[in-house]
């Protein structure tokens, strides 16, 4: 192995190995509309070690990128709404992220100025303009180690649950970087959403019209659904330099019988597993774990990246991805980490938009480094 081996190896292990330069007129404020307008940029060239350049195309051509037979695999995951703000009882603000229920009416969240939420510390929500008059109380009633979070107690009658009310508290909680948006709610959930229980979209989803759906289905490319709730271990940054040494935050996920048999048919078919997003390949990849795909429900704390054995993705949809982050590991796991780094530096040159409400990137399986098999897995159900 050449000594660029082993650095190019080393940098696929490093947290500084995925940092690229956006400029930030490129972070996208607001969603193409109609969703299926955005921009596709298609890699569907071998890893070759040559600089072919990603093909530009509208999302919309997807029906005629894709083959009969391929299946796309969606997560179909609500998003809730679950940013609150409130008062503690001595009258300071607050603000509260909620990320998952742990008991019934039991909030794992993240608070701010989260120092000062002692065990006991009371919280009082309200929103005069939606429900006027009403209040929603929690107590603090533990912490959580990994994330710095509190578990919450929400004072809620037994028969009813906190997500049936949170409409009336909570907003939808669009991330940091989306801080000029004027789109509606409705905007940041994809067109297929189901499950509540997310606390953030699955963004490659956001792409898809229910006439683009129906236009695929009509040329033979079919539709698989799974349920991963999008919590923090989407979107907690990596900070250790040494990538291998990250561990993800679980999250929940539901792969159906239903899902794995359509899969093991289209493979048996001769049809290609198409993942729509990262969250999607994190359910799958870890519902496969034991060596073969089976139904699932459960926790997932899957981390991919350069060096995974893949065992049933096989092309991605996805959009563009913060840099050092866990996604773009995972993307670059693939495709290889330089490749993506020059897809990147085509996508900014050509103006595409980044982030959650960006632009998309479609990898085929003629693309990926897949057949290779190098690596091992180093996912873990919990």
């Amino acid at each position: 192995m050449s000594n660029l081996e082993i650095q190019n190896i080393d940098l696929d292990r490093s947290l500084s190995g995925y940092d690229y330069e956006l400029p930030p007129e490129l972070i996208a404020q607001n969603p193409a509309v109609p969703r299926d307008s955005s921009r596709l940029l298609v890699v569907n060239f071998p890893h070759t070690g040559q600089e072919t350049p990603a093909l530009d195309h509208i999302f919309r051509d997807l029906c005629d990128i894709l083959k009969p037979g391929d299946l796309l695999v969606m997560n179909n995951t609500k998003v809730i709404p679950a940013r609150l703000y409130g008062r503690k009882s001595t009258g300071a603000e607050v603000e509260v992220l909620l990320l998952e229920e742990r008991q019934h009416n039991c909030w794992l969240a993240l608070v701010k100025p989260g120092k000062h939420f002692k065990i006991g510390t009371q919280i009082i929500f309200d929103n005069e303009k939606l429900a006027p008059g009403n209040k929603l109380m929690a107590t603090v009633v533990d912490r959580d180690e990994a994330t710095g979070g509190r578990l919450l107690k929400f004072d809620i009658p037994e028969h009813k649950s906190l997500v049936q009310v949170l409409e009336k508290f909570g907003e939808i909680p669009l991330p940091p970087y989306i801080n000029a948006s004027t789109a509606a709610d409705e905007q940041y959930q994809t067109v297929y959403a189901q499950q509540t229980g997310a606390i953030a979209a699955p963004t490659a989803g956001l792409h898809f019209t229910p006439e683009l759906l129906q236009k695929l289905c009509d040329r033979g490319i079919n539709q698989a659904f799974l349920t991963l709730h999008v919590g923090v271990g989407t979107f907690r940054p990596v900070e250790v330099e040494d990538v291998t040494i990250h561990q993800m935050h679980a999250e929940w996920i539901e792969v159906s019988e239903a899902t794995v048999e359509q899969i093991r048919a289209t493979k048996a078919d001769g049809g290609r597993i198409i993942a729509v997003g990262t969250t999607v390949v994190r359910a799958l990849e870890g519902a496969a774990q034991s060596g073969d795909l089976q139904p699932y429900v459960g926790k997932v704390n899957l981390f991919i990246y350069p060096g995974y054995q893949w065992q049933v993705v096989e092309g991605l949809i996805t959009n563009f991805h913060l840099p050092r982050s866990s996604l773009m590991m995972l993307v670059s796991a693939l495709i290889g980490r330089q490749r993506l780094l020059k897809i990147y530096q085509q996508a900014i040159a050509s103006q595409y938009r980044f982030y959650s409400f960006g632009d998309a990137m479609l990898i085929l399986p003629e693309a990926t480094i897949r057949e290779q098999g190098v690596g091992v897995s180093n996912g873990k159900l919990n």
